[in-house]
């Protein structure tokens, strides 16, 4: 054995020891020992060194770079991963990337760019037929990702207690499927926010073709420029966005949209306990990125007197609507290829596959908080009307015909 292949030898011992119980082996030494289990194949002895370096990273890059494969379920050997004790702090790098990825408003537009504007059409081939990019809600376990979102829908709608009529703000609105819906099942006047010009210009064009644009209006701007009064607020995935930093200007603007009156949710993925977010999707992927604590979160709430009202983690919704998510990004991967290239493509299938593992572990939470202002007087008094007929298909008011 030379020189070269003795420092390979000696890099994979050490790559071994940070993987812990997860084996690592080069590509031609023979098959794994366990089929049954799945294992690191190193196509590229170099890697190794940036591996040991940062083996977040190191393996993100390798990995979409074909320089690394998971032999077996790419799944369950991130579960088994994110099982193991750390054994690498990325401190340093995640301290670089606040900095440089800060959610200021001409940070934030940069960051919500790099993500969102990716291509309509790109979304399109793995996500549900409205292209609603948030944790669905599974009134049955065998229940289609559609209905799946339009259930989820329905149950913020519930949680806010939305009446006819009443005016509705809503913090990051996506490509519009959760405004529409609004107006349209439950009859309220939507403005909604959202910084991506590819997901407003969506939302818009969809809009005017379902007859709606009189109820809903999509505005390009940062959520944090909310101005005017309004019944309800609500946020589904926008506070990962901001950053636990500008949570208390985030409360203000809130407060100043449905005052001591109003009443709100916010739907975000969060966390057990502070923690960085990950270093190499923040990296790759979602710069700029956040997932909360409750704690955290009660720094938006708490400052402006708002009461907690209902909070609920639907962790394992989340799980489930991700598996859905990448069953179907799998079904369109040469799509994938031939539009963005095998790296782009096999960054995805790791990231989507992570976010899976994370949820299933753990490692990830989805809350929703249902709040409201001290003087609000438009609420439930219980909360059974959230589940009932929640499995029962959302039928169109009867008044809708009238304005549409």
């Amino acid at each position: 054995m030379g020189t070269s292949g003795r420092l390979s030898q000696s890099l994979l011992r050490f790559a071994q020891k940070l993987a812990g119980d997860v084996p690592v082996r080069l590509a031609g030494d023979g098959a794994a020992e366990e089929p049954e289990r799945p294992a690191i194949v190193v196509h590229d002895p170099r890697v190794l060194r940036a591996l040991l370096l940062n083996p977040e990273v190191g393996f993100g890059d390798g990995y979409s770079d074909g320089q690394i494969d998971v032999e077996g379920d790419l799944v369950s050997f991130l579960e088994n991963a994110y099982r193991q004790p750390a054994r690498f702090s990325s401190l340093v790098i995640s301290r670089w990337l606040d900095w440089i990825q800060a959610n200021t408003l001409r940070g934030s537009r940069r960051n919500i760019h790099h993500h969102y504007d990716l291509s309509s059409d790109f979304y399109r081939l793995w996500l549900d037929r409205q292209m609603v990019y948030t944790c669905a809600y599974f009134p049955k376990a065998d229940a289609t990702l559609e209905d799946a979102q339009t259930a989820k829908m329905d149950l913020v709608c519930r949680k806010v207690w939305l009446r006819p009529e009443e005016t509705v703000v809503e913090a990051g609105c996506g490509w519009g499927a959760l405004a529409l819906h609004m107006a349209r099942h439950y009859g309220v006047r939507v403005k909604a926010f959202n910084i991506s010009h590819e997901q407003i210009m969506f939302a818009r064009e969809r809009a005017k073709r379902e007859g709606l644009s009189s109820r809903v209006e999509f505005i390009e701007d940062d959520c944090r420029n909310i101005s005017g009064r309004f019944d309800a607020f609500v946020s589904v995935g926008m506070l990962e966005h901001l950053g636990s930093k500008n949570y208390l200007e985030f409360g203000r603007v809130i407060h100043r949209t449905i005052g001591d009156c109003g009443r709100g949710l916010l739907h975000f993925i969060g966390r057990n306990y502070p923690r960085a977010f990950s270093v190499w999707i923040r990296k790759r992927i979602f710069p700029g990125a956040y997932a909360p604590s409750l704690q955290e979160a009660m720094n938006v709430l708490e400052p402006q007197n708002f009461s907690v009202l209902h909070v609920e983690n639907l962790r394992a919704h989340y799980a489930k609507t991700l598996e859905h998510w990448l069953s179907r990004f799998e079904q369109s991967y040469q799509a994938v290829v031939e539009t963005f290239g095998p790296r782009f493509a096999r960054m995805w299938r790791l990231y989507l596959a992570g976010s899976i593992a994370a949820f299933r572990v753990g490692g990830l939470q989805l809350f929703q908080v249902v709040f409201a202002g001290n003087k609000c007087t438009s609420r439930p008094l219980t909360w059974s009307n959230l589940y009932t007929g929640a499995e029962e298909p959302v039928q169109e008011k009867k008044w809708i015909h009238a304005i549409s």
